[in-house]
């Protein structure tokens, strides 16, 4: 790493775009790009042997997303910070991308005038977000909050299957992970939705978790 700088890796599939985040960082006083990956699968084992100290990753990735990367890079680079760069400003994929363990969320519309701003704001330990971003997540948590005595008599699948959603797993990697069909976990998240008065993942995982009847 060049002396003061941070290092950086840069996961973007889009070559112009990939190019374009390598200029200004290296053309920055704070940051040098040590890797730059077109894939997920390219970048995993060389940000893994090599931690930078972040890593701008686009969310739509050919193969395995960015989402996916992110949650296996996580537990084994646990210092480094990852800011999510992406089209898609839906709560879903928010959430999703910071149960994973991002520090931040841009949408690539801002990013020209955001990255640096956004990099240098992750590594001293904030969360930047898009303005729009950071308005729907403030939306979601303003969902009102249960009585402490509600109950909402999920069975023990149901609850299998909701603390999976909150960890960001994908509907078929909760498949997986149960060892049941897709369409059983689609039944299972009827169900939930259904118990809870809810009609998105994230506004069910919030309101689950905000119960807590037996704390």
């Amino acid at each position: 790493m060049t002396s003061g700088k941070r290092s950086i890796a840069i996961v973007e599939d889009d070559s112009v775009l990939r190019e374009s985040f390598r200029e200004a960082l290296n053309a920055s006083d704070s940051w040098k790009v040590t890797g730059c990956y077109g894939r997920a699968e390219s970048a995993l084992p060389a940000i893994q042997k090599e931690p930078p100290d972040a890593c701008v990753v686009d969310i739509q990735l050919p193969g395995l997303s960015g989402i996916q990367l992110l949650r296996k890079l996580k537990p084994l680079c646990p210092q480094t910070q990852f800011l999510m760069v992406t089209v898609f400003e839906d709560a879903d994929r928010v959430f999703e991308a910071l149960a994973a363990g991002a520090s931040g969320y841009v949408l690539k519309k801002d990013i020209d005038s955001k990255l640096l701003e956004s990099l240098d704001d992750v590594v001293a330990g904030g969360s930047p977000m898009s303005s729009g971003i950071a308005r729907k997540v403030v939306q979601h948590f303003q969902i009102p909050v249960a009585e402490p005595n509600e109950e909402y008599h999920l069975t023990q699948r149901e609850k299998e299957t909701l603390d999976l959603l909150a960890k960001g797993y994908l509907y078929k990697e909760i498949a997986h992970e149960l060892g049941v069909r897709m369409e059983t976990v689609s039944f299972h998240l009827g169900n939930i939705y259904r118990k809870l008065h809810v009609r998105t993942r994230t506004e069910a995982v919030l309101k689950y978790m905000n119960r807590q009847p037996d704390a």
